[in-house]
């Protein structure tokens, strides 16, 4: 079998280094490689979770400081965002202790943030500087921000 290159197409060199490894030929693997890639799996599963919990984030701002604009849709988010965030942490129990560290927490508030200056045409200034609320209550089923 004709070799690929990981910077040649990404796809054949991943299916060829499954091939060597389930033929027990380590010695021809690309192990520098394959150690980013599984790194690179650990960075997807946080930007997952960080992305689910930003939008979360957002849409309790916007159900917060536009109660005149609440209604199913932004329910429905925010209920579909709580479950994703969940998931995740269910799939991947390591990523829990995220939820306790204040630098991760300050990096989902400023894309939150983002998200939810663009899409209600408030200034940042209008929103708190950090997160207010508490990870059991953003993540309970049936809790809203006054």
């Amino acid at each position: 079998m004709a070799t690929s290159t990981y910077d040649g197409d990404i796809i054949a060199w991943a299916n060829e280094q499954a091939r060597l490894l389930r033929s027990g030929l380590f010695s021809q693997l690309d192990i520098e490689h394959i150690a980013e890639e599984i790194e690179d799996v650990g960075k997807s599963e946080r930007r997952e979770l960080k992305s689910h919990m930003a939008v979360l984030l957002a849409h309790l701002l916007k159900w917060q400081h536009q109660p005149e604009r609440q209604g199913n849709s932004w329910r429905r988010t925010i209920k579909v965002q709580r479950k994703d965030v969940l998931d995740c942490l269910k799939a991947t129990p390591s990523l829990k202790p995220h939820l306790q560290d204040v630098e991760w927490w300050d990096s989902v508030w400023a894309q939150a943030l983002n998200i939810a200056t663009k899409e209600t045409g408030f200034l940042y200034e209008h929103f708190p500087e950090s997160c207010p609320w508490k990870a059991d209550d953003i993540l309970g089923v049936d809790w809203f921000p006054e």
